[in-house]
């Protein structure tokens, strides 16, 4: 039943924006024509790609795959592609309920309130993920945040080789998941090294044919978009009209930065939404397409990082950096929501008292004394259930420039 009102709720949604959807799809097409180009053409494409066009600032794996989609006719493609991106956020929602289910194994968690709380999450999540995935047809933060979900999946399962693998492969999507670094610290500090080098390994299989084939491919990294008035970094008092110089790398800097404090003090769930949030703080463009990472963010902490019925964080997002894209007209005032809501979500999930805290890399927590999920379900035995009782069942929660 959950997985039913969450894929009628897609759809619902993927109906509403699909006839005005695709806003950004073309740098997509543009790029998976180039990169499978070769030395045919103009010499433009292949590893030349970057060099040539920095515009294009989606990682190669996007390219890579949004050229498979180019041999139809380019409505029918990005339908194509729109669909599928959409079934992705499912996917990622039940991603997030099977991670919680496995990390939560063993502590008693009441598993249908469990999966209360993903659908509740889930259904903030829906209409942002459309955003991004249907409205704009960012490939890139489609793969990225999959395979990102994918990660946090392999960082509850202990998965050193996976874990590696997922976060290399939503790097090679699109750089900004560089910030999501830190859930390798969630794993046993006996795994950091396997996990780092299959991470390294891959990066680098992905990214250095292009710098090494053109060294003019790292005019792409100082690409500038305009500094909007409804931005945070307005807020923070630049002035500049473009991106400055130093922006994306203070970017990534910060994300890893709270990404480690957060693993640190045991609540690494917290890592995806802290990214997301240096992210929108530093950036100088306000693309409501954004805040998916953002509700990303906010659905795996809900779900993993706390244990109260109602996943408010979720919904908070939604209605607060979403929702004042409509209600509140002016732009200065846009741009102080957006910090103020990076500041405060930020504060909570790095200091707010949370029950039962795991510890760093166990993947799962030892039964708490008391929590706000009601009592454990009684075994089949009649006494208490140390594991959780129905067992697990599968979870619902079970244009502007390119890469910006």
């Amino acid at each position: 039943m959950h997985l039913i009102l969450l894929t009628a709720w897609t759809v619902l949604w993927f109906v509403v924006v699909e006839p005005h959807g695709g806003f950004s799809w073309h740098y997509l097409r543009t790029g998976g024509a180039l990169i499978y180009q070769g030395d045919a053409g103009d010499g433009s494409g292949g590893l030349n790609l970057y060099a040539h066009h920095p515009e294009l600032q989606m990682g190669p794996l996007s390219f890579l795959t949004a050229g498979l989609f180019n041999p139809f006719p380019e409505a029918t493609g990005q339908l194509l592609a729109a669909a599928l991106m959409s079934l992705l956020g499912l996917v990622i929602v039940v991603l997030a309920g099977r991670s919680a289910a496995h990390h939560f194994l063993g502590t008693g968690t009441n598993h249908q309130r469990l999966r209360q709380r993903v659908l509740i999450a889930g259904l903030a999540f829906i209409p942002m993920w459309i955003e991004v995935a249907v409205r704009f047809g960012h490939l890139d933060d489609v793969l990225a945040l999959f395979f990102t979900a994918l990660a946090v999946r392999a960082v509850t399962r202990g998965n050193a080789a996976l874990t590696g693998v997922w976060l290399a492969l939503a790097m090679d999507s699109k750089p900004t998941a560089l910030a999501f670094l830190p859930l390798l610290l969630a794993l046993p500090r006996e795994k950091w090294l396997r996990a780092g080098l299959w991470c390294a390994g891959l990066v680098a299989l992905a990214w250095l044919p292009f710098f090494l084939g053109d060294s003019q491919s790292f005019a792409a990294a100082k690409f500038a978009i305009p500094n909007h008035p409804a931005s945070a970094l307005r807020w923070l008092g630049v002035g500049d009209p473009e991106t400055p110089g130093w922006d994306r790398p203070a970017q990534a800097a910060l994300g890893l930065a709270l990404g480690s404090v957060a693993v640190r003090r045991g609540r690494w769930a917290a890592v995806v939404l802290l990214g997301a949030n240096a992210r929108i703080v530093l950036d100088p463009s306000v693309y409501t397409y954004y805040t998916a990472s953002v509700l990303l963010g906010t659905l795996l902490w809900d779900v993993i990082g706390q244990r109260r019925l109602v996943p408010w964080w979720s919904w908070l997002a939604l209605l607060i950096l979403y929702g004042s894209v409509f209600a509140v007209p002016d732009d200065a005032a846009r741009g102080l929501i957006r910090l103020a809501f990076v500041a405060v979500s930020t504060a909570y999930v790095l200091f707010w008292p949370v029950r039962e805290r795991g510890r760093r890399g166990q993947g799962r927590r030892r039964p708490p004394a008391r929590t706000d999920e009601g009592p454990a379900h009684e075994g089949p035995m009649g006494g208490p259930e140390t594991g959780p009782w129905p067992p697990p069942a599968p979870m619902p929660g079970a244009g502007p420039p390119a890469g910006r």
